[in-house]
């Protein structure tokens, strides 16, 4: 790692509420590209909105937080954390849909 550059770490979020068809996904992806992380969003079958994300702690914070907020439809009831060790298998960040 260069002294510049910043550790990796992984954020995994349940994100519970009116979050589904308020095009949640599309907002985070631009949230993520933003911040210049990696990893996916996807729908669950409980209505609710699951994510995956790697990058410094810092730019995670920010998506944290934009988690908290939402997109400008959605209501965002709770957002369920937790963070781990990145492993680095991302490339760039977008939608995953489930089989």
């Amino acid at each position: 790692m260069d002294k510049d550059e910043k550790p990796q770490v992984r954020l995994r979020a349940v994100v519970h509420g009116r979050v589904q068809g308020v095009n949640f996904r599309y907002y985070t992806v631009t949230a993520a590209q933003r911040l210049g992380i990696t990893g996916w969003v996807a729908n669950r079958w409980d209505r609710s909105v699951e994510t995956v994300a790697e990058g410094p702690r810092e730019a995670l914070n920010e998506f944290r937080a934009f988690l908290q907020r939402g997109s400008p439809a959605a209501r965002v009831d709770r957002v369920d954390v937790t963070w781990s060790e990145a492993t680095g298998e991302f490339n760039r960040f977008g939608v995953r849909y489930e089989r």
